[in-house]
C-alpha cells in the first residue's frame, strides 16, 4: 500500500498504562507536519505480549514501506529487547531522564514494574480517586445536580465540545470531582445560568468550539440531522458564548486543544490542586 512521504504508523508501548509514552508522544510529534496512524499497546508485561507486539511492528514496515516510530516505556529488559528487534525508529522516553537522574544522585536505579503507581499514592489517595470516579459519572451529562457542594469545578457547554472526556480525565487521572451540564436545543431561546448552579458560579467554567468542528463531530454520531447542521451549531455556539461572557463565566475553545491541555488549562485558570501525583 503506497503512503505519503510524511505518513507513519506510530506506536505507544509500556508496561503500565501507556499515558506517558502518549502524552511525550503527542507533544513532539505536534512539532512535525506528520499524517499518523497511531496505535497504543499498554500492560506489555510478559514476552508472549512482545512477541505479538514486535510482530505488529514488523507488519506495519511490511505494509507501508517506512518505518514506524515507536515511544516506549519498558522496565523489563527481556522484554525490551524483544520489541527492540522489530523494524522500527525508537524512543525510551524515560531513559534520558533516567541515565540524567543517576548521575545526579550517584544512585543507580532498580527497576520494578508500576513502580510509578506507589510514588506517593497511599490507600486514601486512591479511594480518594474512585470516589472522584463515581461522583463524575454520576453527574456526567446533566444525569444530576445534586450535591454540588461537593464538586471541585462544574463545566458547561453545548454537547460535543468536550466536557465528558476533560470531566473523566480530571477525576482518573487527578482525582477532581466533575460536574457537566449540557446546553441542548430547547434551551436556546431563553438561555440562563441554571439557577441551581448559580450559588457555585465560583467553580463553574464553560467549554466551547469552532462551528466546523462541532459539524463534523455530530455528523459522525448524527449525519444529515439537524443537530449536526452547521446552522443549529452555529446557532447554540453563539448564544453559549454569549451567556458565557453575559454571566461572566471563564471559557475555552478546545477546538485545536487533546483532553490532557484541556484539563491542564482549566486546573491554571480555577487554581485546582492535583490530587493525584
Amino acid at each position: 500500500m503506497q503512503r505519503k512521504s510524511n505518513f507513519r504508523d506510530v506506536f505507544y508501548i509500556s508496561d503500565a498504562t501507556a499515558i506517558t509514552s502518549e502524552t511525550l508522544g503527542h507533544a513532539i510529534l505536534g512539532q512535525f507536519p506528520l499524517e499518523t496512524r497511531q496505535t497504543t499497546l499498554p500492560f506489555i508485561e510478559t514476552n508472549e505480549r512482545a512477541e505479538q507486539v514486535k510482530s505488529l511492528i514488523d507488519q506495519s514496515f511490511e505494509s507501508t514501506g517506512v518505518e514506524p516510530l515507536v515511544f516506549y516505556s519498558i522496565v523489563l529488559p527481556e522484554v525490551k529487547t524483544i520489541i527492540e528487534q522489530s523494524q522500527a525508529h525508537f524512543y525510551d522516553v524515560l531513559n534520558v531522564l533516567v541515565e540524567s537522574l543517576k548521575n545526579d544522585l550517584q544512585l543507580e536505579p532498580q527497576p520494578q514494574l508500576q513502580r510509578s503507581r506507589s510514588i506517593n499514592r497511599d490507600a486514601a489517595s486512591y479511594q480518594d480517586r474512585i470516589a472522584a470516579i463515581e461522583y463524575t459519572l454520576a453527574h456526567d451529562d446533566g444525569i444530576s445536580l445534586n450535591n454540588l457542594d461537593q464538586a471541585d469545578v462544574i463545566l458547561l457547554g453545548v454537547s460535543r465540545c468536550g466536557k465528558t472526556p476533560t470531566c473523566l480525565y480530571l477525576a482518573m487521572q487527578f482525582g477532581i470531582r466533575a460536574v457537566n451540564y449540557p446546553f441542548i436545543a430547547e434551551d436556546m431561546a431563553s438561555l440562563k445560568l441554571p439557577a441551581i448552579i448559580e450559588p457555585y458560579r465560583y467553580k463553574t467554567y464553560g467549554l466551547t468550539i469552532d462551528a466546523e468542528r462541532l459539524v463534523a463531530i455530530r455528523h459522525e454520531r448524527y449525519a444529515n440531522s439537524d443537530y449536526a447542521s452547521r446552522q443549529q451549531c452555529e446557532c447554540e455556539l453563539n448564544k453559549v458564548e454569549a451567556m458565557f461572557r453575559r454571566e461572566a463565566i471563564p471559557y475555552l475553545n478546545t477546538s485545536s486543544l487533546s483532553v490532557e491541555e484541556i484539563s491542564t488549562r482549566l486546573l491554571d485558570i480555577s487554581g485546582l490542586k492535583r490530587k493525584m501525583c
